[in-house]
C-alpha cells in the first residue's frame, strides 16, 4: 500500500461517538471524533440530514393519536402527561411523569422546572420529518438538563428513541384543553417587573378560543375572528375517509347541524381533518350529540365497500380538491 492509501485509510477509519457526547457540538466546532474536521463536515452529517427523514404517520401506535396530532398542528393551549417506561433511558427514570404541551414561551422545546418537573413542547421552530423522534430527543436532553434551565437539544437527530419507544403506551391518556398558557410560569412565581404578566396576556390575546368535544375523540369546537368551526382529525386511511365522506355528502349527510358545511380537510402527519363552517353564534355545547350522530353514520360509511356511484364520485373529487397540507 502505498503513502497516499495508507493516509486515506489512516482518514477514514470510523469512530463509534455516545449520542449524548454530540448534543452540544456547534457546527462550526471540532468534531469529537479527532478527525480535524469541523463538527458540520464529518459525524455533524447525520444531523443535517435529519429532515429528510420523513416518516409518513409519526405519532402512529401512540395513545390518542389523533390528539396528539391536533396538538402539534391546531390547538393552541393544551397538556397531557405521559409515563417513561424507562427501557431506553434507564430504569431510574422508570414511572417518570412528564407533561407534554402545545406550545412553551418562544417555541422552545422544552424546560426543566426547579421542582424537576419535565415540560416538553409539541410546537416548536425546528421539526424533522419525524415529530415523533423529535420529541423523543428532547425528552432524552430533558433528562440530563439540569432543574430551573430550558432543554437545549441541538441539532435534529435521525437516530435514537422516538415517543413510542419512551412513555407507557399502554395507558390512556388524559386531554386537557386550557383557555390560556397559565400552565407556562406554574406557582409561586416571582414577577416584580410584571414582565410574566404581560407575556401571558400577549399569548391568551392571541388563542383563538378551543373546546375539545366530550362525545367523540379529537373534535376541536373552534372560534376564529368571527367565524366558528369544528376541526376533527380522524385516524382513517386518506382514501377511505374520502370514500366515506363522499357517499354521506352525496347523501345530504355531510352537515353536522343546521346551516354547518363541510367545506374541506387538511392533511397532518399522516391523517385527515375535516373542517366544518358552523352559524355564528355555535357553541360547543351545541354539535355534541350531532358530532356523535355523524360518528355513527361515518362508521356505516367506511363500512360500505360498494364501487362509488356517479354523483359520489363528484362529490370525492370536490372534497380532494379542498384539501390542505400541513407540513
Amino acid at each position: 500500500m502505498g503513502k497516499k492509501s495508507r493516509q486515506r485509510a489512516k482518514n477514514t477509519t470510523t469512530v463509534t461517538l455516545d449520542p449524548a457526547d454530540l448534543v452540544d457540538v456547534g457546527p462550526r466546532e471540532p468534531c469529537p471524533c479527532g478527525s480535524g474536521k469541523r463538527f458540520k463536515q464529518c459525524h455533524g452529517k447525520e444531523r443535517a440530514q435529519a429532515a429528510d427523514t420523513f416518516v409518513v404517520r409519526p405519532f402512529e401506535g401512540l395513545p390518542s393519536e389523533c390528539d396528539l396530532i391536533a396538538f402539534r398542528e391546531i390547538v393552541p393551549s393544551g397538556t397531557v402527561q405521559v409515563e417513561l417506561t424507562g427501557q431506553e433511558v434507564g430504569a431510574e427514570h422508570a414511572g417518570k411523569v412528564l407533561n407534554l404541551v402545545t406550545l412553551l414561551p418562544m417555541a422552545m422545546p422544552g424546560v426543566v422546572r426547579d421542582d424537576e418537573t419535565i415540560w416538553i413542547g409539541m410546537q416548536t421552530h425546528a421539526s424533522s420529518g419525524d415529530p415523533s423522534r423529535d420529541l423523543g430527543h428532547a425528552i432524552t436532553t430533558a433528562l440530563r438538563t439540569d432543574p430551573g434551565h430550558p432543554v437545549q437539544v441541538g441539532d435534529l437527530m435521525k437516530d435514537g428513541p422516538r415517543l413510542q419507544d419512551l412513555i407507557d403506551t399502554s395507558k390512556p391518556i388524559e386531554i386537557k384543553v386550557h383557555e390560556g398558557f397559565e400552565y407556562w410560569v406554574g406557582e409561586n412565581v416571582e414577577d416584580p417587573t410584571g414582565e410574566v404578566a404581560a407575556g401571558l396576556e400577549r399569548a391568551n390575546a392571541a388563542a383563538a378560543p378551543t373546546v375539545r368535544l366530550e362525545s367523540v375523540e379529537a373534535a376541536y369546537w373552534t372560534k376564529i375572528g368571527d367565524r366558528i368551526y369544528l376541526r376533527w382529525v380522524l385516524p382513517h386511511t386518506e382514501d377511505t375517509l374520502l370514500d366515506a365522506l363522499a357517499r354521506l355528502h352525496a347523501a345530504g349527510g355531510s352537515a353536522l347541524i343546521d346551516g354547518s358545511r363541510l367545506i374541506g380537510s387538511f392533511r397532518a402527519l399522516g391523517v385527515l381533518a375535516p373542517v366544518w363552517e358552523l352559524p355564528a353564534g355555535t357553541e360547543a355545547a351545541d354539535v355534541e350529540k350531532p358530532a356523535a350522530d355523524f360518528a355513527t353514520a361515518l362508521e356505516k360509511a367506511l363500512a360500505t365497500d360498494a364501487p362509488l356511484s356517479t354523483e359520489e364520485r363528484a362529490a370525492r373529487a370536490g372534497l380532494a380538491s379542498r384539501q390542505l397540507t400541513i407540513r
